[in-house]
């Protein structure tokens, strides 16, 4: 159930960073095209397009973060015993909770201290911009404690118990077709 509700979030996700992404190149574009074409542009378009960009930032990250698609160093956990292995990931999951919670306490911090701040620009509140990490802390949170229960309670089979990627199991490795003459 949970799980089938985490992937529907990162689906969703997904969907609204290409949203955003889209709309930064066109009004970056257009913006352009304004300037150099007819002399005038869209003034919000510049910090729209950073706001977008923070919030696709960090909704890549939780989409990552799920997909444990974040590069790292296994050369000392991959050589690890299975219980070593469990070990490392359970304490590596508390810590990154822990951040979290670091992270949740700033994002707080800084949002309630720029609520009553309105952007230059767009004259919105600041409170906006930096509940992005507000976001990333609750649902990085939440994907980190799914993956730890699942650790605790002995969902996870051997091969799941490295918490990154190198880069190289991420290349697929195809045979080059040969040279024909």
């Amino acid at each position: 159930m949970l799980q089938t509700l985490i992937d529907r979030l990162c689906k969703a996700m997904s969907f609204v960073m290409v949203v955003f992404l889209a709309l930064m190149v066109v009004m970056v574009f257009g913006n352009v095209v304004l300037r150099y074409g007819f002399n005038s542009g869209i003034t919000m378009s510049e910090e729209l397009s950073r706001w977008l960009f923070v919030w696709m930032t960090f909704l890549g990250a939780l989409v990552a973060l799920r997909n444990h698609a974040h590069l790292g160093t296994d050369t000392l956990v991959a050589r690890l015993p299975v219980r070593g292995k469990k070990i490392c990931l359970g304490a590596s999951h508390l810590l990154m909770l822990y951040m979290c919670w670091l992270m949740f306490r700033g994002a707080w911090q800084q949002t309630v201290i720029n609520w009553p701040t309105s952007s230059a620009v767009m004259e919105v509140s600041m409170g906006y911009f930096y509940a992005s990490g507000l976001f990333f802390a609750v649902f990085a949170a939440l994907f980190i404690f799914n993956d730890f229960w699942k650790l605790v309670s002995g969902q996870l089979a051997d091969s799941e118990l490295v918490g990154v990627t190198e880069s190289e199991d991420e290349v697929p490795h195809a045979d080059p077709e040969p040279a024909t003459k």
